[in-house]
């Protein structure tokens, strides 16, 4: 574990959001041309072999949210191009991996028939790579009932207490924990917090208002319509909210945070308050169209170590993967993207582990639902199927068009003022993980 923060007082800093957003990413199986495969023949996906998969396809669901403002289908789309790069090494042991992706506009009867056609009607054996708003809350009971065990980019609370799922990410709740945290961290005296008005998106606020009341921090809660945000008029609104002093806490995807950013350097705001974001800020998009004028202003808790700065045997990878297979990730590097690369990862390892070779929802799941003790350079600490398993943050800024990692920072862990994170914290005592 690394040190924290030099300058943290009160609470210790967490987690990372994964707001709202992904692009879709077609469905089926994309076959890479032969330039392709010969590329990937040095690349450590999966079985690594070079050689293109060409047996029966294993078929594995997903899915996202793609809506106005909200779009979320990154992180598929990076599961995929890894499963890409998998298919031309060998595939699991000849066989090649199918994405069956679905998208939803957080329509709760939408996203019930979602899961039922990949399940009983397209015969998926497992469900990786999805992240959607709404998916967990909507259908965790389902993927209980029929023993499916999903492996995703979690969001809803449901996400993070039913035992059929399991994120890599922290999810917006404990990433707008640590972004509070940070604020706090900074002494701010007063947080105004601000998000989308999309359905489901109280359950963020709970952590950040039981940290601040903590730390004797006032905190006032604001929303935007993130389909039609107007910059300059909400970023006026956060810091005549926070004050004097005050701190802004931003739980939105990188184009909307964007836009509320260039507002306030438009109306010479960035000065006047500190700014923190959760994990979707964490992106050379976005820190590349801000420029300098914001080096050092924007603080944002990245649930993924930063890739321009860790040269690790995974980060390589993902980017050769990125750049090769990933046309479809419309945000390029970025924690969306890494969450999405790790889910293919562990995917293939489950399936790989199955020792009979026979690819069936009962194999596939069991094998998912077995997986612990995954170590990659993206994470503090190993990755293991369970409630809250990625519980510990990264603080970066932008610097010169580059998020960098805040001096002094490493790996900070998530209060346990927030309920959960001291059940998740007592689970891994417990189970040794």
């Amino acid at each position: 574990m690394r040190k924290h923060f030099g300058w943290r007082v009160r609470i210790p800093v967490a987690m990372l959001v994964v707001a709202v957003g992904l692009t879709i990413a077609a469905t089926g199986f994309s076959k890479t041309s032969g330039a392709h495969a010969v590329k990937a023949a040095g690349l450590a996906c999966g079985l690594g072999t070079g050689q293109k998969a060409t047996g029966t396809p294993i078929k594995i669901g997903a899915i996202a949210v793609k809506q106005a403002g909200t779009d979320f289908t990154d992180i598929p789309n990076m599961a995929n191009a890894y499963f890409q790069c998998v298919n031309d090494n060998g595939g699991i042991y000849g066989h090649p991996i199918v994405q069956d992706l679905l998208t939803d506009q957080t329509d709760p009867g939408a996203l019930a028939a979602d899961a039922k056609q990949l399940i009983e009607t397209d015969h998926v054996v497992g469900i990786a790579g999805s992240s959607d708003i709404i998916d967990c809350a909507v259908n965790s009971a389902y993927y209980k009932k029929m023993h499916f065990n999903v492996l995703e980019a979690g969001i809803a609370e449901q996400c993070y207490s039913s035992p059929a799922e399991a994120p890599v990410n922290m999810g917006p709740r404990y990433s707008a924990d640590g972004a509070t945290q940070t604020a706090i961290a900074l002494h701010a005296k007063k947080i105004a917090f601000d998000q989308s008005n999309v359905p489901g998106t109280q359950y963020n606020l709970g952590g950040s208002k039981l940290i601040a009341k903590a730390a004797h921090v006032p905190i006032q809660f604001l929303t935007e319509d993130a389909a039609n945000i107007n910059g300059e008029t909400a970023a006026e609104k956060e810091v005549q909210a926070a004050g004097p002093g005050g701190a802004v806490v931003l739980v939105f995807t990188p184009p909307v945070a964007l836009a509320i950013l260039q507002g306030a350097q438009h109306l010479g705001l960035e000065n006047k308050v500190i700014w923190t974001c959760a994990t979707p800020c964490n992106t050379d998009f976005l820190a590349t169209a801000l420029g300098s004028a914001w080096n050092h202003k924007l603080y944002v808790n990245a649930e993924m170590n930063l890739i321009s700065q860790d040269n690790g045997p995974n980060s390589v990878l993902y980017q050769k993967v990125l750049k090769l297979y990933g046309s479809n990730v419309a945000g390029g590097i970025g924690s969306f993207s890494q969450f999405g690369f790790l889910l293919g990862q562990l995917a293939v390892k489950g399936l790989l582990s199955i020792k009979s070779k026979v690819y069936t929802p009962q194999t596939v799941n069991a094998a998912f639902k077995a997986l612990k003790n995954f170590k990659t350079d993206f994470l503090c600490k190993p990755w293991y199927f369970g409630p809250l398993p990625n519980n510990t943050d990264f603080t970066v800024y932008p610097q010169d068009g580059k998020m960098v990692l805040v001096p002094k920072s490493g790996c900070l862990p998530i209060s346990t003022v927030d309920p959960l994170v001291k059940q998740v914290r007592a689970y891994e005592k417990a189970h040794h993980v």
